[in-house]
């Protein structure tokens, strides 16, 4: 028996998605809700709510290009700019969303599926997005976690 593995989707004529592969990519209960380029694809530098990490989701209503000054409590005010989040930033961003929060998002919709639930209907599968497989990819953390990689 193989490792699941990531399958890359395609509309070439003839092709067809192997047999007891699942897709995970949008709009399934498995897809990426971060979009690179995409208004749900922003991030804020330097990261102000993690400190020490360079950068953090962008979750307000904003655009690339844009700059939200943060103000401190002490009156301290620290220049933020915001800009498109790269594909492995976007893959991070599912990573937490789907774990439960933490750097680089603080927070975890009630729509994102659970480790249980990944571990549960995905473990032992092949996994197929759109994304170049020499590329980050969110089903990379889905074949991770479904088999008994990180929680």
């Amino acid at each position: 028996m193989t490792a699941p593995k990531r399958i890359q989707l395609r509309r070439t004529k003839g092709w067809r998605k192997p047999e007891g592969t699942v897709n995970v990519a949008r709009p399934t209960k498995w897809g990426n809700p971060f979009t690179i380029g995409g208004s749900s694809g922003l991030a804020r530098t330097p990261a102000i709510h993690h400190r020490g990490k360079p950068w953090e989701y962008e979750g307000r209503i904003s655009a690339e290009g844009m700059r939200h000054d943060y103000h401190h409590g002490n009156g301290r005010v620290t220049e933020v700019h915001v800009r498109a989040m790269t594909r492995a930033e976007v893959v991070e961003c599912y990573r937490a969303w789907v774990t439960g929060g933490g750097w680089p998002i603080d927070w975890r919709p009630q729509t994102a599926p659970t480790v249980a639930e990944i571990r549960a209907r995905l473990a032992g599968r092949d996994l197929a997005c759109w994304c170049p497989l020499d590329q980050p990819c969110h089903a990379d953390v889905l074949l991770e976690i479904a088999n008994g990689g990180a929680s």
